[in-house]
């Protein structure tokens, strides 16, 4: 199928900023809904092809394709893009740490608690005195 060089660059810096690119099963829609200017049967067949060359792998769930950058697909497409060696996909960067969590006050969890949840004697919520449905009734 031929896709115009501006389409396949579109598509192509898509997968490559993100990592990875979800591609529904439909070959009629007019536009992919986040990559502009693409219809979506290009970016499915882009796709298809990048998969039969190892640069990516697709997963194929309810109607959608989920396709997953390589490493050999990062290389592939930092060439073909002409992009340098520190850029790399969002899924490859490092998240931030989390901040220490705040100290909790022990007083707050040592207590007993209500007896009902605590396994108390008190059982205010399931008495014993009958009700409706199995083994509640005498």
């Amino acid at each position: 199928m031929f896709i115009p060089k501006a389409n396949r660059i579109a598509v192509f810096s898509y997968l490559f900023r993100e990592g990875v690119c979800v591609v529904k099963k439909d070959t009629v829609s007019p536009t992919h809904p986040q990559i502009e200017g693409a219809t979506n049967l290009e970016v499915l067949n882009l796709m298809k092809s990048l998969q039969s060359k190892g640069y990516v792998r697709i997963t194929f769930s309810w109607q959608h394709n989920y396709c997953y950058l390589t490493p050999e697909g990062i290389e592939y497409l930092r060439g073909y893009l002409a992009l340098p060696a520190e850029i790399v996909p969002a899924t490859h960067k490092k998240a931030p740490s989390r901040p220490d969590g705040r100290d909790r006050d022990d007083e707050k969890f040592a207590g007993e608690g209500k007896p009902a949840f605590r396994g108390g004697n008190d059982r205010e919520y399931r008495s014993r005195e009958g009700g409706f449905g199995r083994g509640g009734g005498m």
